[in-house]
């Protein structure tokens, strides 16, 4: 598990409002029914984002991420991944996630973040003009891995996600990538982080990748005052990437 219900995502630079939010329940193409949760910009500049939690699914952190990029003008959808599995349900500390991450899969994912695109393109979503995602842990591969599964999408911002599970899709991904890596996260190596670089390179996907040198997995966490620096460049780096390419 990637945040507990204690954590909080860090403040953006950026100090506006969420002018609403609210919970949501959104309907993919195959008629699976998610748990999703919205926050809408006050001052919305026509960027938005679709929010893609770690393995435990949709809880109070992303909740609270989704207002985070509102108050940045950023309309913003956090999903959960077990409708399909376990239904709309609560995601806290307690939730068993294991068995239903173990079923989830690449489709499911991408139909259920192609709902959370087109709310967001809707009036009621805020008729954005351009479309980002942003995930943590299992949801940095699942981000990443939209460059290749969506058509029209503006960029895929992951925080140390498995390049295992996004390799095959390399081939095919065109939007660009935002690689955020967690220098001492045992999960993925710094070893694993330069050969997703690598293939990255040679395949021609746009990309960044930045190193936060000894940041442990989870790093972006408000409670963390050690990392702040680390904190605060993410958002200068997550929010300059979705200004470059709306």
């Amino acid at each position: 598990m990637c945040y507990t219900d204690e954590a909080r995502p860090p403040l953006p630079p950026i100090s506006g409002a969420a002018a609403d939010h609210g919970e949501l329940t959104l309907t993919a193409a195959d008629g699976n029914k998610l748990a999703a949760y919205f926050a809408r910009a006050e001052k919305p500049t026509g960027a938005g984002m679709v929010v893609l939690p770690d393995v435990r699914g949709l809880h109070d952190f992303y909740k609270d991420l989704a207002r985070r990029f509102a108050e940045a003008g950023i309309d913003s959808v956090a999903i959960d991944y077990f409708g399909r599995t376990a239904g709309i349900g609560d995601r806290s500390d307690s939730f068993e996630y294991m068995p239903h991450v173990q079923q989830t899969t690449a489709e499911g994912i991408r139909d259920d973040t192609a709902a959370a695109i087109d709310h967001l393109k809707s009036k009621d979503g805020g008729a954005v003009k351009t479309v980002f995602t942003v995930g943590f842990c299992f949801g940095g591969s699942n981000s990443w891995n939209q460059s290749a599964q969506q058509k029209d999408i503006g960029g895929c911002i992951g925080f140390y996600g498995r390049p295992v599970r996004s390799e095959p899709f390399i081939p095919k991904m065109k939007a660009p990538l935002l690689v955020l890596v967690a220098g001492a996260d045992q999960a993925t190596t710094p070893e694993q982080a330069a050969e997703f670089k690598q293939r990255l390179t040679e395949a021609g996907v746009p990309f960044e990748q930045h190193i936060y040198k000894d940041a442990p997995h989870s790093f972006f966490d408000r409670s963390f005052g050690q990392w702040k620096e680390a904190c605060d460049d993410a958002w200068r780096r997550m929010l300059e990437f979705v200004n470059k390419h709306s």
